[in-house]
C-alpha cells in the first residue's frame, strides 16, 4: 500500500465531511469562545491515538496471533459496514441521543475521528507496509492533516454546503469505500488460498 492510497483509506475512513453535522451538534454545549481550542485539543488527542496504533499495531497483532488474511479480511468487512453507515446514515450516528458537556476525547477524538475502524485501518496498513513505518506515518500524518482543517472549518462547510451537500458528499465517499473493502476482502481471500493450497 502506498503513502497516498494509505492516506487516501484513512481519510475516507475518518469521514471527516460526514462529521461536520455531528461536530457542531457535540460541540453547541461548549461555550463559543471555547469550541476552537476544544476542537484543536480533541484533533491532537485522536493525532495522538492515532499514532500509538501505528507503533503498537504488530505487537498486538503478533500478541493476538492474527494472520495478515485475517487482517485484511476483517478490515474489508468492516469497512463495507462503515460504508453502508455512509451511504444509509442513522439519525445520531455513532454518537447515540444526547451527549452533553464539554467533550473530553469521548465523543470527538475517539470514536468520531479515532473509531474503531480507523484504529483497525491503521493497524493493517502498518502490517502491510514492510517494516517502512515512515510512510505508514506520513499517510496517517497526511490523512490527518486534511481532516483537520476541515473539521475545524465545519461551521462555514455547513453554512456553505448545507447538510444536503454534505450528505451527498459522504454518500459519495461510502460508495468509493464499498470499492476498496471488496477490493480488500479479494485480496485477503486470494491470500488465503494461495497459502493454505
Amino acid at each position: 500500500m502506498d503513502i497516498f492510497a494509505a492516506a487516501t483509506l484513512l481519510f475516507l475512513v475518518m469521514d471527516p465531511l460526514g462529521n461536520v453535522p455531528l461536530f457542531l451538534s457535540v460541540l453547541k454545549e461548549v461555550p463559543e469562545e471555547r469550541r476552537s481550542w476544544v476542537l484543536r485539543r480533541e484533533l491532537l488527542i485522536a493525532y495522538g491515538v492515532l499514532l500509538l496504533f501505528l507503533l503498537m499495531g504488530p505487537y498486538v497483532l503478533n500478541f493476538l496471533q492474527l494472520s495478515k488474511e485475517a487482517i485484511s479480511i476483517g478490515g474489508g468487512i468492516v469497512l463495507f459496514l462503515i460504508a453502508l453507515k455512509m451511504i444509509f446514515p442513522t439519525e445520531h450516528g455513532l454518537l447515540g441521543p444526547g451527549h452533553k458537556g464539554e467533550p473530553l476525547v469521548v465523543p470527538l477524538a475517539i470514536p468520531m475521528i479515532a473509531g474503531p475502524s480507523s484504529l483497525a485501518i491503521v493497524m493493517l496498513m502498518r502490517e502491510q507496509s514492510n517494516g517502512d513505518l515512515f510512510s505508514m506515518w506520513l499517510a496517517v500524518t497526511l490523512a490527518w492533516g486534511v481532516s483537520a482543517p476541515i473539521l475545524l472549518a465545519s461551521k462555514r462547510l455547513l453554512r456553505l454546503l448545507g447538510e444536503r451537500g454534505l450528505t451527498a458528499i459522504e454518500r459519495l465517499m461510502g460508495m468509493v469505500l464499498i470499492i476498496m473493502s471488496v477490493q480488500m476482502l479479494l485480496e485477503g481471500v486470494a491470500q488465503y488460498l494461495r497459502t493454505s493450497f
